[in-house]
């Protein structure tokens, strides 16, 4: 990555462009072009990121971008797979063996689940007493109704007086 970014800086030079300049037109910041040319990879929370940005780079210098991005691919790919096929089976053996190991129930870390069942419960219930408070309320506030011999024992009790 070094020698791309060396490239890049070379080329940026040679056309006569400042940093300040090329951060200017692209949109980038000078640390991130700086980064870009000096191949500190690091400094860059995503690759595809970086990748991104160094095709662009590379389009405003005129680059063919294809190229420098088979040339970052290539830094990739040296870079990941320097990792030996006996430390991947390695690692795999210890983390299946990890999850082979007993363990006691007091040091098993048991998600809380949660029973739903008192609360609908509990709600069924609640709606029913209230329903059932509002009938005897209607219930015991509903007029009597009158009849016809209620409505002349109360003319006649009225007369008396």
């Amino acid at each position: 990555m070094k020698e791309l970014g060396a490239y890049l800086k070379e080329v940026r030079k040679s056309h006569g462009v400042s940093l300040e300049e090329a951060s200017e037109d692209l949109k980038f910041s000078i640390l991130e072009l700086e980064n870009m040319e000096s191949g500190n990879t690091k400094a860059f929370k995503d690759i595809y990121d970086l990748r991104h940005m160094l095709q662009e780079y590379a389009k405003y210098l005129g680059l063919n971008k294809e190229e420098v991005t088979e040339e970052f691919n290539d830094f990739l790919f040296e870079h990941t797979s320097k990792i030996s096929l006996e430390d991947i089976l390695e690692a795999r053996k210890l983390k299946e063996e990890e999850a082979k190991k007993i363990s006691s129930p007091y040091t098993i870390i048991h998600k809380k689940k949660i029973n739903i069942a008192p609360y609908v419960l509990g709600a069924l219930i609640t709606f029913l007493v209230l329903l059932l408070v509002i009938i005897i309320v209607k219930e015991v506030n509903k007029k009597p109704v009158r009849t016809s011999e209620l409505k002349g024992s109360v003319v006649s009790f009225e007369h008396t007086y």
